[in-house]
């Protein structure tokens, strides 16, 4: 099937090259002229664990190519899928900009029957939008062509996005039947052996199922994070009750662990849009509220201890971070909680001497210039100097440290463990303050 993809970002990216890896003839658009001749080059952006293999192969087989031409784009695809960013407005809102742009160039070129499928994450109704921006377009050439908007949304994790798509849990399909919904089901057939993965709705039910789905799990994030700090003050080991409650399998273990709390792409925006969504039809989500608040308190809350641990006063000291993305086997840095540590330490005069196995690229375009932020090679080398290390994000090669060399090489022996990777009582017995999400303290 031949396949056009619009953006080239990492729902697209992955979207397209997953796309071709099952056979398919699949064309990428990106108005990024720099970011398209990097993917000719066979130069991935992001890092994502498998895409840039992937993306070299499929393009050495010829299923995979990318363009900036917006109307090879639109005369190539049977099917399309808009997959721009939607990045959140001042209000909190979804901004279709680009999403309308991409429609508009659809209704502005189109010869022939096309299917368009949403595939960026976006509120209810935006499918009645594309259909209309579309329909004005070609109203504009006097001309009368069928076209299907479909929504499709992703349900992809970062750094394990290829499995997530490859072998899907549910491929949700949202449109209003008939030849929108055959085609996409025959391009989802290879995904869709094992067990009927294929589930069919309206397009407002199906848009509201990926912010449905993104707000639960941010849920979860936010509950166990007030459950830690409930135990903090209570005497209580919150990683006792997680397990304690993730034996119930109403539960399960699932984002159930305490932490400094959730960020990236996709949780805060989508948690700040539905929010604004449900304020638009005069209803005050006041569960969707307290999540965002909750986690926007929980990134502060080792800075807290830290604050308490040195008496209020850190002016003058460094201390060495491990973990800038905002979760492992990726280097998104948006939203992550390591920022506002790093703002709130900076701005109380303490200087950062961080690293990421992944992120340290992004990390120095973020903090250049900042002489406050030095950005190590190394794990080791960020705690020459240090008063204490910062751990911020979970990254295996953080779990099992030579602690007596940290010990050794910082001034002050004191961890503040953001993500409970450590034995409270192992490193009491080694010398250290040992400060976590959740554990008595």
């Amino acid at each position: 099937m031949k396949l056009s993809i619009f953006g080239t970002g990492y729902v697209g990216l992955v979207t397209g090259t997953c796309f071709a890896e099952m056979g398919n003839d699949v064309l990428c658009v990106d108005v990024d002229a720099d970011k398209v001749a990097m993917l000719q080059r066979g130069e991935v952006p992001i890092f994502e664990p498998g895409l840039e293999g992937m993306v070299a192969a499929n393009m050495q087989r010829n299923h995979l190519r990318f363009t900036t031409d917006v109307a090879e784009g639109v005369a190539h695809g049977e099917v399309i899928f808009i997959a721009v960013g939607t990045p959140a407005d001042e209000d909190g809102s979804a901004d279709l900009q680009y999403v309308l742009d991409v429609a508009r160039s659809i209704g502005e070129h189109m010869q022939e029957e096309k299917v368009v499928v949403d595939k960026s994450t976006v509120p209810v109704g935006t499918a009645d939008q594309v259909q209309a921006a579309i329909r004005e377009a070609l109203d504009k050439r006097n001309m009368s062509l069928p076209y299907h908007v479909v929504s499709n949304p992703e349900f992809l994790k970062e750094g394990a996005a290829i499995n997530d798509f490859m072998k899907p849990d549910r491929i949700v399909i949202g449109s209003a039947g008939g030849y929108g919904a055959q085609l996409m089901e025959q391009l989802y057939a290879p995904f869709n052996r094992n067990r009927d993965k294929v589930v069919h709705m309206d397009v407002r039910s199906a848009e509201l199922t990926k912010y449905a789905a993104n707000v639960m799990l941010a849920t979860r994030i936010s509950l166990m994070n007030e459950m830690a700090n409930l135990a903090d003050r209570l005497g209580a080991d919150i990683e006792a009750v997680r397990r304690g409650i993730g034996m119930d399998p109403r539960i399960g273990y699932h984002f159930i662990y305490p932490g400094t709390g959730y960020g990236g792409s996709c949780f805060p925006k989508d948690v700040k849009a539905l929010i604004h969504t449900a304020g638009e039809v005069g209803y005050g989500a006041q569960i969707i509220e307290s999540v965002e608040a909750v986690n926007a308190l929980q990134k502060r809350v080792l800075f807290d201890k830290l604050m308490r641990h040195f008496d209020g006063d850190i002016k003058g000291r460094t201390f060495a971070m491990w973990g800038l993305a905002f979760k492992p086997n990726t280097d998104d840095m948006r939203e992550a909680p390591s920022r506002t540590v790093i703002e709130l330490l900076s701005a109380n005069g303490a200087k950062v001497q961080a690293y990421d196995p992944q992120a340290n690229d992004e990390a120095r375009r973020l903090y250049k210039g900042n002489d406050a932020v030095t950005i190590c090679e190394q794990r080791a080398d960020t705690l020459n100097g240090a008063d204490g290390l910062i751990v911020v994000t979970e990254w295996n090669e953080f779990r099992s440290p030579d602690f007596s060399a940290i010990k050794q090489t910082l001034s002050v022996p004191v961890i503040f463990d953001g993500r409970n990777l450590y034995d409270p009582d192992y490193l009491q017995q080694l010398g250290f303050d040992h400060y976590a999400i959740g554990r008595g303290q």
